[in-house]
């Protein structure tokens, strides 16, 4: 029997073990847990290495079938926020690089998540001469655009991203958005990238009747329900939902109630989370704090209750790299109305499985919602066919093929000595579908005759 190719995963500040709705864990943690995990069905064993940040915590965590959490001694076994950990990665990098010579393990791709796991994987890459390939989640000048003086993350960033750019053998780009801001930003090459997306967990999320969900979260049947979910922070765009609510009733009295799950603790505490603070006081001003539910954090058993309780799910940030809740949100069922921007104006399909709006366009918005709230037979359109989209292209299933198929295409030109071999594998379905390019979010022909 053959030998399992062994894949080293770098993700320095989301663990998959971390709890999810926090400030430092969200999208990339669910990332990095659901890629492994599938990744071992197709052949694989997976390290994650990630920094060690709890000192009760063994160095090596057996915790799926096939993966094991890695933790590297680098900087305080102490939560750090991820701003301030790139002091440490040398740090990181030296650990890992004994750990791997003192258990004599072969990695043959690294696949890094996040610009400092880049950082590492490319020292890697000089002394060990391992292959890495990099998602990077989320793009620092791209970020810097759009949060300004609020952004704390060093301006070091930029110049690490851009050598990772150009020494990553191969680039995951998780949107077409993501591939130009790569390639505008970064410089990167085109024939050095490839689209795949995030996908959802379909033995975790599926439609669940609405009035069973309501019952088990104890929410009003007859109320219009407006979900919010994920990381309660500012770029998120909680408050311009807060106020797209207000606008629409202003246009219409509309019993609704917009609940709004996450946080950085179980309770709703504005002392744990000051950005709920700030959108309670925004409700205040708006006149509908009667009318929004702050939820707190919820485990991932707890979420499909709440995506298929909801009549509309809204996400509207000021900006996206991907978005996995739209995705969850779909899967159950539940129409979306989500920002024209990033990952959401490529998972959402305008007019089909939901609306895309501008961000912080509150009475845009609340024209979305009161075209849901008024059209039950196109919400259930958009719910056939959010379900269907979801299915076809996102499954982490899927994305575990296509990304599998690019470790092949690397461990393969490494062997080899080739990179004309990256020609010869077969394009990831996305690129099949949306074109290598990526430059173009509609989806054509093929796709529409698959989706509608």
């Amino acid at each position: 029997m053959a030998s399992r190719k062994k894949i080293a995963f770098i993700s320095e500040h989301a663990s998959p073990l971390a709890l999810l709705g926090g400030t430092d864990s969200g999208g990339q943690n669910i990332y990095v847990d659901q890629l492994a995990r599938q990744l071992t069905r197709l052949g694989y064993e997976v390290d994650v290495f990630t920094r060690w940040d709890d000192e009760d915590q063994a160095q090596v965590v057996p915790y799926a079938k096939g993966v094991r959490l890695v933790h590297m001694a680098a900087g305080p076994k102490a939560f750090v926020p991820k701003e301030e950990l790139f002091q440490y990665m040398d740090e990181f990098a030296a650990q890992m690089i004994r750990f791997i010579k003192e258990q004599e393990i072969n990695y043959q791709v690294i696949h890094a998540h996040f610009w400092m796991s880049g950082y590492v994987a490319a020292t890697l890459k000089k002394r060990l001469h391992i292959p890495y390939m990099i998602t990077f989640h989320a793009l620092g000048k791209v970020r810097r655009i759009y949060q300004g003086a609020a952004d704390r993350f060093p301006s070091s960033r930029f110049t690490v991203e851009e050598a990772v750019a150009r020494t990553a053998d191969m680039i995951i780009a998780e949107c077409p958005q993501d591939r130009e801001d790569l390639k505008l930003h970064y410089k990167a090459q085109d024939s050095r990238m490839h689209i795949v997306p995030c996908g959802f967990d379909k033995e975790e999320f599926q439609p669940i009747s609405k009035q069973k969900a309501r019952a088990h979260l104890g929410l009003d049947q007859s109320e219009f329900v407006i979900l919010q979910l994920g990381r309660v922070v500012p770029r998120k765009g909680i408050d311009n939902v807060i106020r797209g609510m207000a606008s629409m009733l202003q246009q219409k009295n509309v019993p609704v109630r917009l609940v709004i799950v996450g946080g950085e603790s179980e309770d709703p505490d504005p002392e744990k989370t000051p950005e709920i603070k700030r959108l309670q006081e925004i409700a205040e001003a708006e006149h509908v704090a009667d009318k929004v539910t702050f939820i707190g954090r919820r485990g991932r058993s707890h979420l499909k209750y709440f995506y298929s309780a909801a009549d509309v799910f809204v996400s509207t940030p000021w900006y996206e790299p991907f978005g996995i809740t739209p995705l969850e949100a779909m899967a159950c069922g539940t129409p979306v109305i989500g920002s024209n921007v990033g990952g959401i104006k490529f998972s959402v399909q305008d007019g089909k499985t939901g609306f895309l709006v501008p961000p912080n366009d509150p009475d845009a918005l609340a024209d979305k919602l009161l075209m849901v709230y008024e059209n039950p037979q196109i919400a259930n359109a958009f719910s056939r066919n959010g379900i269907k989209r979801v299915n076809t292209l996102f499954t982490w299933e899927i994305v575990a093929r296509e990304i599998a198929g690019l470790y092949e295409t690397q461990i393969l030109s490494a062997q080899k000595g080739k990179s004309s071999l990256l020609n010869k594998i077969q394009l990831p379905l996305i690129e099949q579908l949306y074109g290598p390019k990526g430059g173009d979010t509609t989806v054509p022909t093929l796709a529409q005759q698959t989706l509608t």
